[in-house]
């Protein structure tokens, strides 16, 4: 792609290393959170519904100031990861932070209805036999729920790609540090000439989000395939 130059493979570099890690290390979490959600009845279980999706509602600009508020440097977990030599604030692992929490209650949402979609006698079946709860997780739901669990980590994957509000409220848009795909398009929308290298990094930002859907359709068509055993 000689039509990228140096500032803007960095931002799209940058942008899929964010991505990867906000991906990788909130999917855990969002398959443990989904698997709650879906099958425990536990006192809070609204109210952790409702935390989840909050970010999907409220402006993601609220959500990095929030962050800002909690994990800058005067903040008390901000404070609290400077004393053991950790600090996210305006660094590119910030960044992997704004973009998990915007992009887990997209991952949530999916792998919650493939779990949900998974016959419960089918584990009680499991549990017949000996299997443990989480044994039979690991045996049954688990590998009938995966079309689901891949495409909540494509879509967010994709999310985490385009973040924008939280992470420029957040982290800043420091050039080779936190300027991510997004806020490259906006710095070089506000300088004379941008327009040519804004336009080549939207183009890259449509064919990631188009094929992170499509991929994501074809996993749902699956899925429902599977529930319906055809």
């Amino acid at each position: 792609m000689s039509w990228l130059g140096p500032q803007e493979w960095q931002a799209v570099l940058l942008s899929l290393k964010v991505a990867f890690w906000a991906t990788a290390l909130s999917l855990p979490v969002a398959i443990f959170t989904a698997y709650a959600l879906a099958r425990w009845v536990f006192y809070g279980r609204q109210a952790l519904n409702i935390l989840v999706h909050l970010p999907l509602v409220m402006p993601p600009v609220v959500t990095g100031y929030l962050l800002l508020v909690l994990f800058g440097t005067q903040g008390p977990l901000g404070v609290a990861l400077e004393a053991i030599g950790l600090s996210i604030a305006f660094r590119w692992t910030g960044a992997v932070l704004a973009a998990a929490i915007m992009a887990f209650p997209l991952m949530v949402r999916a792998i919650r209805l493939s779990i949900e979609a998974v016959d419960p006698a089918l584990e009680e079946a499991a549990a017949t036999l000996g299997a443990s709860r989480v044994w039979a997780f690991a045996t049954v739901t688990l590998p009938l729920a995966l079309p689901g669990i891949l495409a909540g980590a494509v879509l967010g994957f994709a999310k985490a790609m385009g973040e924008f509000g939280a992470t420029i409220t957040f982290v800043s848009n420091i050039p080779g540090e936190t300027q991510t795909l997004p806020s490259a398009v906006y710095a070089f929308l506000q300088v004379p000439g941008g327009e040519s290298s804004a336009l080549s990094l939207v183009l890259i930002a449509v064919v990631v989000a188009t094929g992170a859907l499509v991929a994501s359709e074809i996993l749902a068509q699956r899925m429902n395939r599977k529930a319906s055993g055809e």
